[in-house]
Order: C-alpha cells, then structure tokens, then sequence
C-alpha cells in the first residue's frame, strides 16, 4: 500500500514587527560594496561610485546623482559614439551615505579586480568603482540578430565591480584548442585577453526554427574564461 503524499508546510506569516525585523536592513561590515540580499547591493559610499543609470532603488545620507557626460570618456570615444550612436547610460553617485541598486531582480555579483580586467555585458553592470577604467563597445555584426547590438563594457585595473544575472551564474574555461560557443543573449562576461569571434549557424537556425535571420554564436578561443547564466536576455538598448 502506497504511503499518502506529504501535505505542503504552511506559508509562514508573520506579525508586523516580526516582518520588520526579519527584512531590516544589516551592517554586514564588508566595506564599500555589500549584498544585502542575493538580489539586492548596498554601497557604504564615501565619495564617488558609478552606477547603472536606473539602478537605484533607495539611499539615505547626501548623496548626489549625475549623468555621466559624453566627453567623461575622452575625444576618441566622443567621436566614436557620435560617428555610430554607441553608448551606454552611466550615473555617478557622489557624497557619503548608503545607496540600494538592484536590477530587475537579478542576482548580484561582486568582483574585486586587482591589476586585472574583463569584459562585461552592458546589461548586467550594476555598478564599480572609478579606480577602474571603463571603455564601452559594440560587436556591430550581432546587430543582424539583435536590436541596438551587443554592448560590452572593458573594465581594467584595481577595484569592485557588481555585476547581475538572471539565475546563478556559471563559468567555462577556455582552453587552448578547445573553444567554447555562447548564445550571445545568455552571455555575461569573459577575460580581459579574450576576443570573440561571431559565428552564424544557418542549421542550428533551421533546427530551432528561426525564421528572422541566421543563428549567431560568440566563439571564445584561446586560454581565459566566459561567464554564461541560464536566460537569453534582450540586447541593451542605450537610453537618450
């Protein structure tokens, strides 16, 4: 005879000042940037962080918020931009006080660079400091398959980067010999010394039944690695 199946635990319920108390905001004590939750970043900020623009959710203290101008990048990178409308909004927060960011719900990730750089998908930079140098581009070509492109954030140098992704994160080594092929949508970052290739794929197109155009994939040769997470998210689109 079958055993009966389990009867699901009840939601837990709480009073209001059990719900206070069990959601408060705590000091964790691990400097500038902390998650407060998996999903949510808080910045124990003393002067100057940059910020995905839309990413603040709260702070208290003075805090004071600016958009990052075109010439904050240099001649080179106005041109460029102006030359082919490429770009990515950035805030900076500057004063003393605590700041929330989150984004859309994402998992929060911390990344302490030290003499070291990556590439980052434009969509998942929550914020990092401006000890890093930032420089912003596009893989044009992946523009046949998505709207707007791909947008790729170069951060290199010593300081805290936060990324996000939707779902917990994975990582692949890159081996010589051994490439390793991403859906550009699920990408998240790679190596600093990795340069993707882009490569279209007519049959996995046939096979999937995609109709708008060839199947791209970024191809990763060398020795680094390739952050991937388990969603294909919409391309970045610049904000006027």
């Amino acid at each position: 005879m079958s055993n009966p199946p389990p009867i699901p635990a009840a939601s837990p319920s709480y009073t209001l000042a059990e719900f206070v108390q069990s959601t408060a905001q705590q000091d964790k004590g691990h400097g500038l940037f902390e998650k407060e939750t998996e999903r949510l970043l808080e910045v124990n900020l003393n002067g100057r962080i940059n910020t995905k623009m839309g990413s603040m959710v709260a702070y208290h203290g003075q805090i004071k918020f600016t958009r990052e101008k075109m010439m904050d990048q240099g001649m080179g990178n106005l041109l460029k931009k102006a030359i082919s409308g490429e770009g990515m909004s950035i805030t900076y927060a500057d004063g003393q006080g605590k700041l929330y960011l989150a984004d859309a719900g994402k998992k929060v990730s911390i990344i302490n660079l030290q003499n070291e750089s990556i590439f980052i998908n434009g969509n998942d930079v929550l914020a990092f400091e401006p000890t890093l140098t930032h420089k912003i581009s596009m893989m044009k070509r992946v523009a046949a398959m998505v709207s707007g492109g791909l947008f790729n954030v170069h951060l290199s140098g010593s300081g805290m980067v936060a990324l996000t992704t939707h779902y917990e994160p994975v990582t692949l080594k890159v081996e010589p010999g051994k490439p390793v092929f991403t859906d550009p949508n699920a990408t998240v970052a790679w190596s600093g010394n990795l340069m993707p290739e882009l490569k279209k794929d007519i049959s996995l197109r046939t096979f999937i039944g995609r109709a708008s155009g060839e199947s791209f994939q970024m191809c990763f040769q060398g020795e680094g690695f390739v952050v991937i997470q388990p969603y294909e998210e919409v391309a970045f689109q610049p904000q006027g």
